[in-house]
This record gives C-alpha cells, sequence and structure tokens, in this order.
C-alpha cells in the first residue's frame, strides 16, 4: 500500500474543500494518485446528488456582483438544504467565486459550462456536494446591461438587486445602490406600469370590484372607483413609482431624478425562499 503523507491529504484537502479524513481515503482509494483521488471524490458527489436530488434546497446565498466598468451585473444563487451550510464561510466565498466568474457569461447555461479553475461550474457543485454531503445548485442566474449598474446584498445572503440606470452620473454609485435597497425592501412587482402583465391588472380589478360590490358601492361608480384603485396599485407594487423609502416626500423616479436626466431602466431582484 502507498504510504499517503500529512502533507499530500493537506494539499488535496486545500484543492477540493473537502474533510481530511475524506481525502485521506480518496487518495488511499486511488493509491496515492492526485487526479484519480479528485476523480474518487467527484464521483462521491455524484452518488450523494443522485440519492439527495428529490430535497428542497431553499437555504443559500444570493450574490450579487458589478463588473469594473459598472455596465454589467449579475446575481447568482448558490442553494442549499440547511441554514447551517448556508451560513459557513467556505460555502459563501464559493458563492461570491461563483458570481464572479458569471460577470463574463451571458446565460446560466453557458455559466454551468464555464471553467472553475480546471472544472467546469457543474462539476465544482457536483464535487462540493460530496463534500458537504447535501443537495447543492444554482438556483437563480440573473444578469442585466446598462449605462450604469450598481447592487445591493442584503444581509444575511438572503437577497441581492442589481439596478440599470440610463446614464453614468455623478452620484449614479450610491442611487444606484438605494434603489437596489428600495427593490430589496419593498419587493416591486415591476418597474413601472408597462411591467405589469396585463393579467395581474385583470385579477387585481376583479378583487376591487367584489371588495366594492361587497361595501354596497353602485355598479354604475365601480369603474371611476376602480381607475383610482389600480393608480394606487401601480404606486404601491412598482419600482420607479414607490415612495422612496429613505425619503416620504418622493418617489424613486423623483430621487433618481435628482442626479441629473437619469431614469431607472432595469431591476433584477432574486431572494430565497
Amino acid at each position: 500500500m502507498t504510504k499517503i503523507t500529512a502533507a499530500e491529504v493537506n494539499e488535496l484537502r486545500k484543492f477540493t474543500g473537502a474533510g481530511m479524513m475524506d481525502c485521506k481515503n480518496a487518495l488511499v482509494e486511488a493509491d496515492g494518485d492526485f487526479d484519480k483521488a479528485i476523480e474518487f471524490l467527484r464521483k462521491q458527489g455524484q452518488k450523494i446528488a443522485a440519492r439527495r436530488s428529490d430535497r428542497e434546497s431553499n437555504e443559500g446565498a444570493v450574490i450579487a456582483k458589478v463588473n469594473g466598468e459598472a455596465t454589467k451585473g449579475v446575481i447568482v444563487s448558490l442553494n442549499c438544504e440547511t441554514d447551517f451550510v448556508a451560513k459557513n464561510e467556505a460555502f459563501i466565498n464559493l458563492a461570491h467565486e461563483f458570481a464572479e466568474l458569471a460577470l463574463s457569461t451571458s446565460t446560466k447555461e453557458e455559466f454551468l459550462n464555464s471553467d472553475f479553475n480546471g472544472i467546469s461550474v457543474q462539476e465544482k457543485i457536483i464535487e462540493q456536494i460530496g463534500v458537504i454531503g447535501e443537495k447543492i445548485e444554482i438556483g437563480a442566474y440573473r444578469s442585466l446591461d446598462a449605462s450604469f449598474v450598481g447592487s445591493y446584498i442584503h444581509a444575511g445572503n438572503k437577497i441581492a438587486v442589481i439596478t440599470g440606470l440610463s446614464e453614468k452620473a455623478e452620484g449614479a454609485a450610491q442611487v444606484a445602490k438605494d434603489v437596489s435597497m428600495q427593490a430589496a425592501a419593498m419587493n416591486p412587482i415591476a418597474l413601472n406600469e408597462d411591467g405589469v402583465d396585463q393579467s395581474v391588472i385583470d385579477k387585481e380589478i376583479e378583487i376591487v370590484k367584489d371588495q366594492l360590490r361587497q361595501e354596497g358601492k353602485p355598479e354604475a361608480m365601480l369603474d371611476k372607483i376602480v381607475q383610482g384603485k389600480i393608480k394606487r396599485f401601480f404606486k404601491d407594487n412598482t419600482l420607479v413609482n414607490q415612495t422612496f423609502i429613505k425619503d416620504s416626500k418622493q418617489s424613486v423616479a423623483q430621487y433618481v431624478k435628482t442626479i441629473g436626466d437619469v431614469k431607472v431602466v432595469s431591476f433584477e431582484r432574486v431572494a430565497l425562499r
């Protein structure tokens, strides 16, 4: 039997993140061959992944990143089964590394197949399933491009937002962050009225009319009252029309205008359930 040294075990541990005993066992199985030991750990991950494929992965870390030019932003959610794993420093660091890599990709499929230290992102995930022992997956992949992009990650890595502005004006970084915080806190359903699906509006109209009928309002008055209610619905639920949480005297759109002829053009919000 090939003698496995502590230095070899430590090297494999640093490379894969697996536990000391797992690394030692892998090296023993591989007769000291480093590459075969890595392959052994990946196969262990595949076995665990198959056994836990039907598990829920509602915990994890949601990370937002913006490129150096502040013209592209991404959100990547690395999901797991338990809050214990989600709070692990190594897990959070991996989520940050994944999000950084995602900045150079355009789709989730491209991201999962992209190179991560010699293996694909998907292969790294399988490897980490073997290391951690529970289901891990990429839950969300979102990206946007704009003249200026800012981001915000809520404490605990449970919510992340990226926001695109129409111009790179002075003060854009703070404004984009503030608007991202607004979206994180208030969870708007769309950027503006045009972004709300007609089926959502129709459903809201139906709900409002039913409420008004129960209150005894005359049928002839319903349409006029509904118009005001729907206007309020847009104000409460669309990002640019919401009351700015840091200054209730202005809307989000009005706040953005304080740095010039600037508009919010897009946003993405991801939250763990």
